[in-house]
């Protein structure tokens, strides 16, 4: 069965931002081929192909997210499969992660990593990859979440220095479960303010888990949990990086300074909004 590959451009066209890359991926995915060394022209389908690469477009333009369609999306350096159990790793999210590296790198003697809320691994699995000394430790409420993660720590072939933990944070004995210190913790935890979610963009609030969204009536919630935690679990010297948002950061350094952390420094993404919150056990 023939498709023109610009047609599938147009059905796509004002519905999505990018639907030739769109097209391309989808196409790929369908064929099992790169996306990149696709013929934008004519192509040549199986029914079955043809049959899949229509449920990929209607799905797509019903709002599903394209990585959870797809089922795996590039982040930092990697590839990681994601399904509707985890939030799909964000480019904003790579800031935490090159900051992370960047500190590991000027601190050779750090061998652990603790990773709270850990979904899909993205940001604890990334440091992994990249530092072959390092060890971790990923947490998550969400049992689905961390079967996710677990499959993409295989993938990537860190799941012999990697123990994911099935534990929510706010239990009162969650120190003394982890029942150790860590060099570096790292977080993108749910910070959305409660009555914020119906607002949120369709692909958003209906294909990623509330869980990993809703940060209580002000949004920090986990924060200031977290900040309860920090100096237990942190080894002295150590560091946490938390992702914040929009119009968050302040609040959130306040938080963990009235915990008796340091504030390093905020470091902001690409589009110069302040993400990253980095702060030290003294």
């Amino acid at each position: 069965m023939e498709i023109d590959f610009n047609h599938i451009v147009s059905r796509l066209s004002g519905k999505v931002s990018s639907p030739r890359l769109e097209a391309r991926l989808m196409i790929g995915s369908v064929l099992n081929q790169d996306a990149d060394s696709l013929p934008l022209g004519k192509l040549e389908l199986t029914a079955e192909q043809y049959q899949a690469l229509m449920h990929l477009i209607e799905q797509r333009l019903a709002h599903w997210p394209l990585d959870k369609l797809l089922r795996h999306k590039d982040f930092y350096k990697y590839n990681f499969y994601v399904d509707s159990n985890v939030l799909s790793p964000r480019p904003d999210t790579e800031i935490l992660v090159e900051q992370a590296a960047s500190i590991l790198a000027s601190h050779p003697e750090f061998g652990s990593v603790l990773d709270l809320g850990t979904g899909s691994g993205c940001i604890l699995l990334s440091l992994l990859a990249d530092f072959p000394h390092l060890c971790g430790v990923g947490v998550d409420a969400s049992a689905s979440a961390l079967q996710v993660a677990k499959q993409n720590a295989a993938a990537l072939g860190v799941s012999a220095r990697v123990d994911f933990l099935h534990l929510d944070w706010f239990a009162t004995d969650f120190a003394a479960r982890l029942g150790r210190k860590f060099a570096l913790i790292t977080s993108n935890p749910p910070y959305i303010p409660s009555q914020d979610i119906a607002s949120l963009d369709d692909e958003v609030k209906n294909h990623d888990p509330l869980s990993a969204l809703d940060g209580g009536a002000d949004g920090f919630d986990s924060y200031r949990r977290q900040a309860e935690l920090a100096p237990e679990l942190l080894q002295d010297g150590g560091y946490i990086l938390l992702e914040g948002g929009i119009g968050q950061h302040e609040q959130i350094a306040s938080v963990f300074i009235q915990a008796g952390l340091t504030h390093i420094s905020t470091v902001p993404d690409l589009a110069g909004i302040p993400r990253c919150i980095i702060l030290q056990k003294q």
